[in-house]
């Protein structure tokens, strides 16, 4: 009897709908099935790897009840758990098998009782319940569909395909131009079965759960982990299929899983970006790999909760030449990141499908926008979190589902992915910049406010919008020009009668401490009689453009006319446009450059066709003027969900050849490539750290240029959008990111430009930018009130830029995120998992802005703990609440963190001013009287800062009523600045004296618990201590 129930408590009901068994006859069946799992009768083979652990057999045996409407499978395990009873379910064809515990020898009746005992379970199974091959979610463990082998449906019957609930349906037809019919499904052996109207999402057409994929052989151990081969042996629906795959798992780091699946015969396309290198085996991973073998499958654990974090086995692998596809599970439904896109913070799984194709386009939901980042972080059921990288630039789809899962669905190169295990949201992408590279570091005046406008027509009206910004005393750091300053919209031009100007109100600029910013677009034109135009004869001269299949330039149509493409894969395209650059330099000494893929119709809502630029890079017509060729690269077998429906829509060529590669590979890297380039040549001519705002992104950009996110309208709603898009964007290292403040399209109202003003305050990279032919929306032309209201806000910025270029450094050493959202520092509290209508600077300061009209309050989220008002340092104590917080139209909400000291500044109108000011400490202290923080300090400009050890770095601690400062680096820039005053809020007590530095100095203590203690005139390179009882 003890050897029935271990038997009985570890076998696993996989899928079952109406059971019906009758008489001898299914006894007998389930006898013979349960027989035919006994050891030695066969079952698939699946091993587990934990990182140098060695290999622990697996074995999963199945039983086939046959009866009407019924298919079963059981999982036997000897050393499960007791829970693995309660729940019915089981990990996904993956279960340890204790060969010392198996049994050998098994009696008749034996197997007869247990038989009884099974038909006992008839009522369960007569409740048309689906019972799957997984652990309870309260276990940690995602749900998915089982997998099923069985020869004769390999179309999958009815019964057997409407037994897989409508959530665990993995799409076989994702082609978007046609209709799918049950003719053309089950050509492709897949179930079809056609959903209500209510099931939005679901598909009609889906993989039966023993459609045909590879098997996994030829398994060996090397120096990183393991490889092995992948087989397939059977066609799919799709052309070229790849029969034999080389799988790579790699342990690069306890962190870090890599797995790399390629081709094994024939080199294929890989993304050309740097990556590291691991040379040795990790030692102690916090993560197991486990696999199926056939069909080939990867469960990916973590070792301390046994949470699935990734598990493929829930469907098919496709690897054909054009078409690449692997499916996993999701631990949760709460997935962040998957850019560029315009959405909430938190995805939605419900039947959700993201395109990635660099595209321009004027910010809008479910399309394609001007950036790639296949990457994202998850949120695990106890809080825990993870990260999953697709190293891939080709189109690609990403399709959500409810199970909760994700397909990644691409059309070229090879799967590379790499898992960051976390466990928390700010060491995820920590780990996952370590491989992407982490961002430069800002000069300070980028911080500043910036302001732009297409449609200053003149150089005098530009420099009339900086001289009424002075007079009113608005801080302001950048002046920028949009493409009217230029000849023709031609590069490297500036118009000699509309701004003859230009050249004095740059130097103006820099005599006030301001700097100049133009836009630049990598169209060059092609119509200018030869020897007229020095950068596209040149260009010709050195092969810099990109070439059609002839291999003549290929021509498109932008701002110019007639333009060609510089192909910036090509490192004399780098050396070609350094020289144009420079050239430009000596007659206008721009300080940054603004290279975007500049708008579409919102541009030219009144005066022009269209208004689209460069690097995504843009074409005002499809692929060429003289159209594209016919061949596989323009019409692949599938095409992802692009705006526009086919690769060349609104771009060049994808046939097109850039220096080895061919832009079907390399599209969605141009972007990129241009900001290298462009970083590059910045140094070369300023010596100082180059400024670069690109609007086409990939992995690896922050490295060279920040980010703004398109060509918004004047609307509330796009003031919301643009909190998830700051927040995406230091997810994906990239964490100079703003939006047009007051919207790019249309016209603003002074009510929402005030509370834009408020808000962009806050973007980490602040600038007001409008179209031409609408209302003026710089600070300067609203009322009295209004601009009082926006300078104010302004100087809070200027007075915070000590604790923001601080978490900028930050950024740049360890790849800290610098806007953050609130779940990153609150992952055990779920309310915050959706919130995106506030954000954290660092983990400090909390800023709730106003997102709607008419609104004089707004409702703000506070994580447990005391927050103090950053105005008046009253406390607020919450134990994880919403509350009500008054919000006039001249104020924008902000709340320091208990626990933190942050260093502030007497502001100025420019950074350069306000560098030179003394210094203020804010001290939040916790409930239990402690506090810390950091300042880092250079000369705001130089390179290589931080490497060249030409720093200061002050730590700020309290605790016992003592705060301390202690420098951990110091240079000669520190010796200028003085810390004048300190704020402590939180002290409950009336202190009868303040000790500096061994001597009694006068103070205040107010009613709010605040200790004031100023003209202190200490040097920042000092160490300090104040002391108060």
């Amino acid at each position: 009897m003890l050897q029935i129930k271990h038997f009985v408590r570890n076998v696993s009901l996989i899928c079952c709908n109406h059971l019906h068994l009758s008489g001898s006859k299914a006894l007998l069946s389930a006898l013979s099935a349960l027989v035919r799992t006994l050891p030695g009768s066969g079952g698939r083979q699946f091993d587990s790897l934990s990182g140098g652990a060695g290999s622990v057999g697996l074995q999963t045996l199945p039983f086939s009840f046959t009866g009407r409407s019924c298919r079963k499978e059981f999982l036997l395990d000897p050393t499960a758990g007791e829970t693995l009873l309660e729940s019915w379910q089981a990990v996904p064809g993956i279960t340890k098998m204790n060969q010392q515990s198996t049994h050998r020898h098994w009696r008749p009746w034996v197997l007869m009782l247990t038989v009884i005992f099974l038909l006992g379970l008839t009522d369960v199974w007569n409740r048309g319940q689906t019972v799957r091959q997984l652990t309870s979610r309260e276990a940690g463990y995602p749900e998915s569909g089982a997998r099923i082998s069985s020869p004769q449906n390999r179309q999958g019957s009815g019964v057997t395909c409407l037994s897989i609930p409508e959530q665990d349906r993995f799409d076989c037809y994702p082609e978007r131009d046609r209709v799918v019919t049950q003719k053309l499904c089950e050509q492709r052996g897949c179930c079809f079965v056609q959903v209500t109207m209510d099931l939005t999402g679901v598909p009609w057409c889906f993989y039966p759960p023993n459609f045909p994929s590879y098997i996994l052989g030829n398994r060996t151990i090397t120096e990183l982990g393991e490889a092995g081969e992948l087989t397939r042996r059977n066609k799919t629906y799709y052309p070229r299929d790849i029969w034999k795959l080389q799988l790579n798992v790699m342990f690069e780091a306890d962190h870090r899983l890599h797995i790399k699946i390629n081709d094994s015969s024939n080199p294929r396309y890989e993304v050309p970006i740097e990556v590291p290198r691991a040379t040795k085996k990790a030692m102690n991973p916090l993560y197991t790999v486990e696999y199926s073998e056939d069909p080939f499958g990867i469960v990916v654990r973590r070792v301390s909760t046994r949470t699935v974090l990734l598990n493929t086995t829930v469907a098919p692998l496709f690897f054909a030449d054009q078409f690449l596809q692997m499916s996993t599970s999701l631990p949760s439904t709460y997935l962040y990141g998957l850019g560029e896109h315009r959405a909430g913070f938190l995805h939605s799984v419900q039947w959700n499908t993201l395109t990635f194709w660099a595209r321009d386009i004027a910010p809008q939901e479910s399309v394609n926008l001007y950036g790639v980042h296949p990457f994202y972080l998850s949120l695990e059921p106890d809080g825990k979190s993870h990260g999953v990288f697709l190293l891939n630039s080709n189109a690609m789809d990403v399709a959500l589902q409810p199970t909760p899962a994700l397909t990644w669905r691409t059309i070229g190169g090879i799967l590379d992915f790499y898992i960051f295990m976390g466990p928390d949201p700010n060491s995820v992408i920590q780990q996952y910049l370590e491989v992407i590279g982490l961002p430069s570091m800002v000069s300070a005046w980028g911080l500043g406010f910036h302001l732009c406008r297409w449609g200053y027509e003149t150089s005098n009206t530009t420099w009339e919008v900086v001289k009424q910004m002075r007079k009113a005393g608005m801080p302001q750091d950048a002046q920028w020009n949009d493409i009217d300053y230029m000849t023709n919209y031609r590069d490297f031009t500036f118009d000699p009668e509309r701004f003859a100007s230009l050249p004095q109100l740059v130097a103006d600029l820099h005599s006030h401490g301001q700097h100049y910013v133009m836009i630049l677009d990598p169209g060059i034109s092609s119509i200018q009689p030869p020897g007229s135009y020095w950068p596209y004869d040149e260009g010709l001269k050195r092969g810099v453009f990109i070439t059609n299949t002839s291999g003549s330039p290929l021509i498109g149509k932008v701002w110019p006319g007639l333009t060609a493409f510089p192909d910036f894969t090509n490192p004399d395209t780098h050396q070609w446009w350094l020289d144009n650059l420079l050239h430009f330099h000596k007659a206008v000494p721009f300080d940054g450059l603004w290279i975007e893929a500049c708008g579409h119709q919102e541009r030219c809502h009144h005066s022009c066709t269209k208004r689209q630029d460069m690097n995504e890079p843009s074409n005002f017509v499809d692929g060429s003027e003289s159209g594209c060729p016919t061949n596989e690269l323009e019409n692949p077998p599938f095409v992802p969900g692009v705006l526009g429906g086919s690769l060349r829509s609104r771009t060049i060529c994808a046939s097109v050849k850039q220096k080895a590669l061919t832009h079907y590979n390399v599209h969605s890297l141009y972007g990129l490539m241009e900001a290298k380039a462009s970083a590059s040549a910045l140094i070369k001519i300023r010596k100082k750290r180059p400024f670069v705002i690109s609007r086409s992104t990939f992995p690896s950009q922050g490295k060279y240029s920040g980010h703004w996110l398109g060509d918004n309208r004047s609307q509330w709603k796009d003031m919301y959008f643009s909190i998830p898009g700051i927040l995406n964007f230091n997810m994906f290292g990239i964490p100079l990111v703003g939006a047009d403040i007051c919207g790019f399209g249309g016209s603003t109202t002074e009510e929402m430009c005030v509370r834009w003003m408020q808000l962009g305050a806050f973007y980490p990279f602040s600038r007001n930018h409008n179209v031409q032919k609408e209302k003026a929306q710089d600070p300067t032309v609203f009322s009295a009130s209004a601009q009082a209201a926006m300078k104010r806000v302004l100087l809070i910025r200027y007075s915070l830029l000590p604790y923001l270029y601080t978490l900028f450094h930050h950024s740049h050493i360890r790849g800290e995120t610098v806007a953050r959202a609130l779940l990153f520092e609150f992952p055990e509290d779920k309310n915050t998992y959706s919130i995106d209508r506030q954000f954290l600077w660092g983990r400090s300061l909390l800023i709730t802005p106003v997102l709607e009209p008419g609104a004089s309050s707004v409702t703000a989220y506070f994580p447990k703990g005391v927050w103090y008002n950053l105005y008046t340092g009253s406390p607020l104590v919450s134990t994880g609440e919403y509350v009500k917080l008054p919000a006039p139209l001249d104020t924008i909400n902000l709340h320091l963190r208990e626990g933190e000291i942050i260093a502030t500044q007497e502001p100025a109108t420019t950074t350069w001013v306000s560098s030179g000011n003394p210094l203020y400490l804010l001290v939040a202290l916790s409930q239990d009287t402690s506090a810390k923080g950091y300042l880092f300090w250079d000369d705001g400009e130089s390179l290589d800062t931080y490497e060249r050890n030409d720093y200061t770095y002050v730590e700020f601690t309290t605790d016992k009523n003592e705060l301390t400062s202690k420098v951990l680096h110091v240079n000669v820039d520190a010796s200028y600045i003085k810390v004048d005053i300190v704020s402590v809020f939180g002290v409950k007590f009336h202190p009868s004296r303040v000790i500096v530095n061994g001597k009694s100095v006068p103070f205040s203590h107010s009613s709010n618990q605040v200790l004031t203690v100023d003209n202190l005139h200490l040097p920042l390179e000092k160490q300090f201590s104040i002391c108060w009882s």
